[in-house]
């Protein structure tokens, strides 16, 4: 594995370090503001609106999507560095160059299983980040970690399935720009195999029968700029057969072809997380004074930033390495390192947080700093895309395998 990154990629991490000290970081405050001024909070500050017309024009736009007829062509290891950029202003920088969850892995299910009139109708506004979306699969009354308890049904009737079920923490759902919901429900829920129950279909938010309950909040926070996460009811909500993403009994299969690189995507952003987080610890230990010394001066400080840094470089390298194997060898190939890098990304990413929270004393609880929203959205993820113990359990048993 070469260290060096290849001419491309380096000329996008200029361009884009250049955006962010330029556009990004100076527009973070001004969104709160102009959010504050919103007839509604899901609504979008125009200052995030510029930001996306400032990417774009500098090319900076749907980086994540390695097919070059609807993204930029990067490979995984071409965008890994380029996440980690955007990871430091996760609540701007992905939006902006239209690479955010979970816009992006529904952009990737409609590039890799959709037909063509669906790619038409959905996956062309996404790419031109004219509407948003959503991705309908976690439910309140199941442990949604396993994918196979999932109840919603999906029944054909005749030219039409009607969908009936119940939804959560479905991201994106409560901004006004998401129009489509990608929807994971049985088709077969007597089927023999589990894993061929599931089918996902198109739903248009504004299908009769589809009602936006409430917006749930994570650690307090409704996390506007990410669109909220909402508790979504189908009631008996009908569209076309066509509106089907791949086969029947597709649905299981179809989700874990989107999760593999929306893991990754989430581990390379939490790197960028962590590194805005040493920055504040430095900044914040050179700047304040305790017990007649700088806190850059204090000996725990030092035990703080340096273990943040070995972690970092260790975590980076990890994730690099599972970039390039999904490049290599394919997502299955990779499967192993992208369990591992979800394991131990988050957690250590949290801690890391937690040091910087702990430095800024009553300020890194409070809405001056960025540390609190950083701290729930990395915690977050030690439940998203699968909790923790769910990989431990499978990356175990592959181990273990080896010596049966």
């Amino acid at each position: 594995m070469d260290f060096a990154f290849d001419a491309r990629t380096e000329e996008l991490r200029a361009k884009l370090l250049a955006f962010m000290d330029e556009y990004v970081y100076p527009a973070e405050q001004v969104a709160h503001e102009q959010r504050a001024r919103l007839a509604s909070p899901w609504d979008t500050p125009q200052v995030v609106e510029d930001l996306k017309a400032e990417a774009r024009r500098q090319g900076l736009w749907n980086l994540f999507l390695p097919d070059a007829e609807h993204g930029a062509g990067l490979t995984n290891l071409q965008y890994a560095p380029l996440a980690e950029i955007t990871g430091r202003s996760p609540q701007l920088a992905p939006t902006a160059t239209n690479c955010a969850a979970p816009d992006t892995g529904n952009m990737e299910v409609l590039a890799q299983f959709a037909d063509e009139a669906q790619r038409k109708q959905w996956l062309q506004p996404l790419l031109a980040g004219e509407i948003r979306s959503a991705f309908a699969m976690t439910e309140p009354d199941v442990a949604s970690s396993d994918a196979t308890n999932i109840t919603t049904h999906i029944e054909r009737d005749g030219d039409e399935y009607v969908i009936t079920g119940r939804k959560w923490y479905i991201s994106g759902a409560m901004n006004p720009d998401c129009r489509i919901f990608i929807v994971m429900g049985k088709t077969d829920p007597d089927g023999e195999d589990i894993r061929r129950q599931q089918s996902m279909v198109l739903v248009p938010r504004d299908t009769p029968g589809v009602t936006v309950d409430r917006a749930m909040q994570v650690f307090g926070y409704e996390d506007h700029y990410h669109g909220g996460h909402a508790e979504v009811t189908f009631d008996h909500a009908r569209v076309p057969v066509s509106n089907l993403i791949g086969e029947e009994g597709g649905g299981f299969a179809i989700a874990q072809a989107r999760l593999g690189p929306g893991r990754i995507h989430h581990c390379m952003r939490l790197i960028g997380m962590a590194e805005r987080a040493i920055e504040l610890m430095c900044r914040r230990a050179v700047s304040r004074e305790a017990f007649g010394k700088s806190l850059a001066q204090q000996g725990v400080v030092h035990n703080w930033i340096a273990d943040a840094r070995v972690t970092v470089e260790q975590l980076r390298l990890l994730v690099l390495k599972t970039a390039w194997l999904m490049d290599t060898v394919g997502n299955k190939g990779a499967h192993t390192e992208i369990q591992a890098i979800k394991i131990a990304t988050p957690r250590a990413v949290v801690d890391i947080i937690d040091r910087a929270i702990q430095l800024h004393g009553a300020g890194g609880v409070s809405q001056d700093f960025p540390l609190a929203e950083l701290y729930a959205g990395a915690r977050t993820l030690m439940i998203a895309d699968g909790p923790d113990e769910v990989h431990q359990r499978s990356l175990a048993r592959r181990e273990i395998k080896k010596y049966l």
